[in-house]
């Protein structure tokens, strides 16, 4: 059973915030299996500067620390013109870091953004909570439990956040584009299976949006994980669809919505870095968990959400990755503790598209029940 070493802070933080969400809803929560489940169901393990995952690495820049992320194709075609090189050859891992050695982190993480890189300096995002503003007519105080949550996010915090609204009761529909769904999707499908079991699949095609469109407008409850300016262009942010009172649409980034870091791509062990979540020191770091900014973020999610259907709704959460992970960066350090959890499965989550007759019902229910 695969074992993840990280501070004995960060999880009783995390798990406070589990019982908080239980407080909430009355649903029970593990947070050793959200920090260490995917670890367990693959058999994850960090390898000092190198990710449990494998795709990220922490190199040492001119004046600090540097991670980068490659674990998507276009990301390794991007190296060579990254490190401005012609060839790298099978393993681009030693040509990166030697020419990490040679620069500042700040020109680093500035070319590897411009070419859309998921990239980090140590330590660079403060602490910060949710930014939370109102978007709409709030109404009564609300559980879950029957809500329509529209889940249009991928990889791990928002489908996290998204599974644990499901166990709380809602009707949550996991919207794809059949062109580009989920990438995990491509993955070990126990992982995929795991994030998603009890959503409905609805395969859309986010360039022609009206039906997607439509279930946002049903929607109780949204969750996205893009860069805002992606759903924006398609006339799918929340000010541009159809007002409901009291919804809550959770927005969930890698670096934030202000300036150029609403443009940075982040996964959670380059986000974890940028908040100076690391085990040791700031001169000698290594990585913490695995991806561990993902479930952190993903479960603090999951509790402003149903906090603010407490409050009435009609808010927009916006939730950095890298500020979430900045606050557990403030935590004491000086203990550690093995986190060690494998999920059940019991059953495998939709294929892709497979519920879209009754997603399309479901909207047009609530399209009555709101005449």
């Amino acid at each position: 059973m695969t074992s993840l070493v990280v501070s004995a802070a960060v999880l009783s933080r995390a798990r406070d915030v589990a019982d908080d969400f239980r407080a909430l809803t009355g649903v029970d929560v593990d947070a050793d299996e959200i920090i260490a489940g995917r670890a367990g169901l693959l058999g994850h393990s960090p390898h000092g500067r190198i990710s449990a995952g494998g795709a990220t690495r922490l190199m040492r820049s001119r004046d600090g620390w540097c991670a980068l992320t490659l674990s998507r194709p276009d990301d390794i075609d991007a190296v060579p013109a990254l490190i401005e090189a012609e060839a790298i050859g099978d393993d681009p891992w030693p040509a990166v870091e030697t020419w990490t050695a040679e620069r500042s982190s700040a020109d680093v993480t500035e070319r590897a953004r411009l070419l859309g890189l998921p990239v980090a300096a140590l330590g660079e995002t403060p602490a910060a909570p949710p930014r939370v503003v109102r978007c709409g007519a709030s109404t009564t105080e609300r559980g879950l439990t029957g809500l329509l949550v529209a889940d249009l996010s991928a990889m791990w915090a928002g489908p996290l956040c998204g599974q644990l609204l499901a166990r709380a009761g809602a009707t949550v529909v996991k919207v794809e584009s059949r062109s580009r769904p989920d990438g995990t999707r491509a993955g070990p499908p126990a992982f995929f299976d795991w994030m998603n079991t009890g959503k409905l699949s609805y395969a859309v095609d986010f360039n022609s949006p009206g039906p997607l469109n439509a279930l946002l407008a049903a929607a109780d409850v949204v969750i996205e994980s893009s860069r805002p300016a992606a759903l924006i262009r398609r006339g799918l942010g929340p000010a541009s669809i159809a007002p409901r009172d009291g919804r809550v649409w959770l927005r969930i980034t890698g670096h934030g919505t202000e300036g150029q870091r609403a443009d940075w791509v982040a996964f959670g062990d380059d986000a974890a870095v940028s908040g100076g979540l690391v085990r040791g020191s700031d001169d000698d770091p290594t990585f913490c968990g695995d991806a561990i900014a993902d479930p952190l973020t993903g479960l603090e999610a999951a509790v402003e959400v149903a906090r603010s259907l407490r409050r009435g709704g009609g808010e927009l959460i916006e939730m950095s990755m890298a500020a979430v992970a900045a606050t557990y960066a403030a935590l004491p350090r000086r203990d550690e503790t093995n986190c060690t959890a494998t999920p059940s499965l019991s059953e495998a989550a939709s294929a892709l598209g497979a519920d879209n007759d009754i997603v399309e019902q479901l909207i047009a229910e609530k399209r009555v029940a709101s005449c």
